[in-house]
């Protein structure tokens, strides 16, 4: 399952404080299954992941919006299915400064395997390309895009 590993390395870089402290973060999955065709060995995992932080001390605005970055770059049928809710979160709150905080993505991973001369090859295949539908933002412009790319890991937050 490839897009745990991503999402790991997406959060270190963008998330200062799990980047700083990367033992207090643990992903793991909470239950999955393998869907497969008759014919072939190709099949697709679904899973929720779950991404635990214990003794959080930032905003949960500088974890919520990478996450939402990373689902549109890697998992963006959640942001299509209507649904408006890409992932579920839970949080205990330890003191006025900390929080445990425990977000839920339920994902999917297509596994394309062939039969070769020398044995079986496995490509892991990537998401299908989802438009972001804004008036006046050209098509195929990705608009979570930015965050991911920005490389400095920081999410200004404005509150008013």
């Amino acid at each position: 399952m490839k897009k745990l590993d991503t999402l790991r390395a997406h959060l270190l870089a963008s998330v200062p404080e799990i980047g700083n402290s990367p033992e207090k973060m643990e992903i793991f999955v909470d239950k999955g299954d393998v869907a497969v065709r008759a014919g072939s060995l190709s099949f697709e995992y679904s899973y929720t992941a779950s991404v635990w932080v214990q003794d959080y001390s930032g905003s949960v605005d500088n974890l919520l919006v990478p996450i939402l970055a990373w689902i549109a770059a890697n998992q963006p049928d959640l942001f299509e299915k209507g649904q408006r809710k890409p992932f579920t979160f839970e949080s205990e709150l330890l003191d006025a400064e900390t929080c445990d905080i425990t977000i839920s993505i339920d994902l999917t991973e297509l596994v394309r395997v062939e039969q070769q001369p020398n044995g079986l090859k496995v490509t892991h295949l990537p998401e299908p390309v989802m438009n972001d539908a804004f008036a006046g933002v050209p098509t195929g412009t990705n608009l979570w895009a930015g965050l991911i790319e920005d490389g400095t890991g920081m999410v200004e937050i404005v509150t008013r």
